[in-house]
């Protein structure tokens, strides 16, 4: 269902409007380096030999909070009286800049109590209590928070320390355009910059660094990027005000703001030269592009830069150009990496998911695996096979194969057709790619004399033709499920259909293959969900 952007209901922040002149000095002389350090800027050498252009990484995901929060919570800070900041003071954040406010903070001597949406990863609530910090979790999304933060702070006196719009965070975010402009004379080239990418939530990263680009190197574009869930900002420039969404996508919730600043969304009206829209499957392609280049990994808001430059790149055909994307942040939840592992393939188009049609009959399974020898393009990896008996006639499984470049999905699905297995392509399909992977199966009146085995294969070409080969022709395959994981071995579950007088043979088959195995037959689960 589309989402009907709403004027604002929430109170904006009391910011008076400065002018870029007024933007520089502060920038130039903000408090910053009391906590944050310069961070590196990179080049990463395999995506600009990929994109044929150079790619520049400003490492902010370095910095002691692993964000560069830091920067602007603390220039805040920085210009509180002591007054204020013996009273204490209160924020509302979904995790970076809390982090950043804490770590203030405690440096100053001053409590901090920060308000964070109940869907923050734990990870960032952790690191606020590390360093002090007083949790209240509020609401499911920064703007929900921000309006219980203003409600205790006017409930207890604290000084309100707004995490994009106020101008003090906003010099001193924008302090990282200045390390960058300085650094490019190290890196060296000719100083050349064609393009800064930045990530937007509420806007107050964005709204320092198009201050000082524009101030001092205007013909310097610089771009705005958000989730496609999350495009605030976008929706704002584009109807001339600030408009309120009325929900956000939440795997970058680092950027996930319903509302923008009314500061920041000024400052983007008027010097953010473009914006872009990246999908999660981009995002998850563009943490595993940043990880080839720096063995890091990043947050979801943290690659947002690296997935624009991607789709700046393939939208406009550059080459040789430079551009500078800013890794915002690394506060990634462990257990996420799962979910990022899964869709990077997708996103960077690696890897083709289809629906194929095969009849069941013995033989076929072999035959569809000779077309995959076949497809145009070269030879192609299986990366994942599910598949469950349920008809007597016709097989459905779901099956990923490897691709050399976007845009194959749709000919590999073609040419199955040709050889007369009905393919549909399912690589955009967010059903499939989410759920329908991981639910291929289920009980089965026609799985008589199943057995279940548990094999690691080899992760090489002809592996599975070699277990297929050495089959009894009587034996039939009623269940099949393989994920690759990315190691140089696949674990793999098949359930075959053995009768009881062929268990010798049967013996003599896994002995004669030499795949590790566990039989799972009596196995509970298996007994419970699948057998017939």
């Amino acid at each position: 269902m589309p989402r009907s952007p709403s004027k604002s209901t929430i109170a904006p922040s009391p910011v008076t409007s400065l002018q870029p002149a007024d933007y520089l000095k502060k920038i130039l002389t903000a408090r910053v380096y009391d906590v944050a350090r310069e961070s590196p800027l990179e080049v990463a050498r395999h995506l600009s030999r990929r994109l044929h252009n150079t790619v520049l990484l400003k490492r902010e995901d370095q910095q002691p909070v692993f964000s560069f929060k830091l920067r602007g919570a603390y220039n805040k800070l920085a210009h509180l009286t002591p007054e204020q900041l013996k009273r204490g003071v209160i924020c509302a954040s979904a995790g970076n800049h809390a982090q950043g406010v804490a770590l203030g903070a405690h440096k100053l001597g001053s409590r901090a109590v920060v308000v964070m949406p109940v869907t923050t990863p734990q990870v960032k609530i952790d690191a606020v209590k590390g360093f002090g910090g007083e949790v209240v979790l509020h609401g499911d999304s920064y703007s929900d928070a921000y309006g219980h933060a203003l409600t205790l702070q006017k409930k207890e006196g604290l000084t309100f320390v707004h995490p994009f719009d106020d101008p003090d965070v906003i010099a001193g975010q924008g302090t990282i355009a200045m390390e960058i402009l300085r650094q490019l004379q190290g890196l060296g080239g000719s100083g050349r910059l064609d393009a800064v990418f930045v990530a937007i939530g509420g806007g107050g990263l964005i709204a320092g660094v198009a201050n000082y680009i524009k101030a001092v190197r205007p013909e310097i574009k610089v771009i705005g990027v958000q989730m496609n869930d999350s495009d605030a900002m976008m929706r704002s420039v584009q109807a001339g005000e600030r408009v309120s969404l009325p929900d956000v996508g939440l795997f970058s919730d680092g950027t996930a703001v319903k509302l923008v600043g009314e500061e920041t969304f000024r400052i983007a009206s008027d010097l953010v030269d473009d914006f872009i829209e990246v999908d999660t499957d981009a995002v998850c392609a563009a943490i595993k592009d940043v990880f080839v280049d720096t063995r890091s990994v990043v947050e979801p808001a943290g690659a947002l830069a690296v997935a624009a430059i991607k789709k700046y790149v393939a939208s406009r055909k550059t080459r040789g150009e430079t551009y500078a994307a800013i890794l915002c942040g690394a506060n990634m939840n462990f257990d996420r990496l799962r979910f990022v592992a899964e869709r990077a393939e997708v996103g960077e188009e690696r890897e083709a998911l289809l629906a194929v049609t095969i009849p069941e009959e013995r033989g076929s399974f072999k035959r569809f695996l000779e077309v995959i020898g076949t497809l145009p393009g070269g030879p192609r990896n299986v990366t994942e096979f599910n598949y469950r008996i349920g008809s007597a006639e016709l097989a459905h499984v779901f099956v990923g194969l490897t691709t050399h470049g976007k845009g194959e999905s749709g000919k590999i699905a073609a040419s199955f057709n040709r050889h007369g297995f009905e393919a549909l392509d399912l690589t955009h399909d967010e059903l499939a790619k989410e759920h329908l992977r991981h639910m291929v199966g289920g009980h089965s009146p026609l799985a008589q004399d199943e057995r279940l085995l548990r094999f690691v294969f080899p992760e090489r070409p002809g592996a599975l033709l070699k277990f297929l080969s050495l089959m009894r022709p009587g034996w039939n395959i009623s269940l099949f499920h393989y994920r690759n994981q990315g190691a140089d071995y696949g674990r793999i579950l098949v359930g075959l259909q053995v009768p009881p007088k062929d268990d010798k043979a049967f013996q003599r088959f896994l002995d004669t293959l030499g795949y590790p195995y566990v039989e799972e037959t009596h196995n509970p689960a298996y007994r419970l969900f699948l057998k017939s």
